[in-house]
């Protein structure tokens, strides 16, 4: 109905070549939207808000160096623009553009990379353990030693490896943008492929820690007492701490999209909360419920069920339904409609 107006519209206008109201109709039998002055790119009054390379965070936020009360050179100008923080718009583009990059990687690549970050996040375990054993037993001492939970997540983001909860927002921004079936599929297969990766390269830490890696004695026992801590919490418990480490990682996803330096600290100050929080990770959680299968602490079984379905559902919820759609909520009039002025 609405296609069949537009249509009798156009056919109404005066001054229309046959050919101009050809093209009307064939766009309204399309069931594509005609295009009015308002959303014409060209138009003058229109006010692009959509920010690129062509257009700087302060274009399109429509801030107009000509109209600041401040007087200041050109080169003052460029200062100030250099320095002035990029807006949320231009941050979920960089966000949305990483996430297309990812999409569009090759799956064999997808799959090296997210195993090789499952084998590194097990040096978290490790570097906690070491903590632990190096430290004397005292109450501060845990302080001390969650700071060994940052060096997986330091190698992992700083050698560009594929986390499957860094893909909770990146890979999900294309869908929230183009919710087709195309490119929901794209993410399905991301997300199996990197997950699976990850958690095989857990385990594989896990058997190589547990069969000669790790030879001192001490140290391995550190490693089953750590895990035994993070695997111990009850399912419901473990969803909702989950969401909290799901959330963390997502945010620390977002912030680094604009950071150009001090990036290591920026994920350690993230990653060091998770971790002195007890927040449940899914891929740093599977090294430690691997070593406990082993071990045989734990029945494989009760780790996926108790422990690995639960944090997973947690991470989900926390980095895509929460967070990635907080920061939409945020910005999707600015990056959909513009204004006009």
């Amino acid at each position: 109905m609405q296609a069949a107006a537009r249509c009798n519209i156009h056919a109404r206008r005066p001054g229309r070549h046959r050919h101009e109201f050809c093209a009307a109709v064939g766009l309204c039998l399309s069931g594509a939207p005609t295009l009015n002055p308002a959303d014409n790119p060209e138009t003058p009054n229109h006010k692009r808000l959509v920010p690129g390379p062509d257009v700087s965070a302060d274009e399109a936020a429509g801030i107009d160096d000509d109209e600041s009360p401040v007087v200041l050179s050109e080169k003052e100008k460029e200062t100030a623009q250099e320095q002035t923080e990029p807006s949320a718009p231009v941050v979920f583009e960089i966000v949305r553009r990483e996430g297309e990059r990812e999409l569009r990687r090759p799956g064999h690549s997808l799959w090296f990379s997210g195993v090789a970050a499952g084998l590194a996040i097990g040096f978290s375990v490790f570097a906690q353990a070491l903590l632990r054993e190096a430290l004397p037993d005292t109450d501060w001492t845990i302080i001390i030693e969650k700071f060994g939970y940052c060096v997986g997540f330091i190698l992992i983001i700083n050698a560009r490896l594929q986390l499957f909860t860094e893909n909770t927002i990146t890979a999900v921004v294309p869908v929230i943008l183009k919710p087709n079936r195309r490119t929901f599929l794209r993410t399905a297969q991301l997300w199996a492929v990197v997950l699976s990766a990850n958690v095989l390269g857990a385990a594989l830490f896990a058997v190589f820690a547990s069969y000669g890696a790790v030879s001192d004695d001490a140290l391995y026992q550190a490693m089953l007492e750590i895990s035994r801590h993070a695997v111990g919490f009850a399912p419901v418990e473990l969803i909702a701490r989950g969401t909290m480490a799901g959330f963390l990682i997502a945010m620390l996803v977002w912030i680094m999209a604009s950071m150009e330096s001090d990036k290591t600290l920026m994920i350690i100050l993230i990653t060091y909360l998770v971790a002195l929080g007890d927040f449940a990770h899914v891929i740093a959680g599977s090294v430690e419920a691997v070593l406990l299968v082993i071990s045989g602490d734990v029945a494989p079984w009760d780790a996926f069920s108790r422990f690995f379905m639960p944090t997973l559902l947690g991470n989900v919820i926390g980095g895509s339904l929460i967070f990635t759609m907080l920061v939409y909520a945020q910005i999707h009039r600015e990056i959909k409609h513009g204004e006009s002025q």
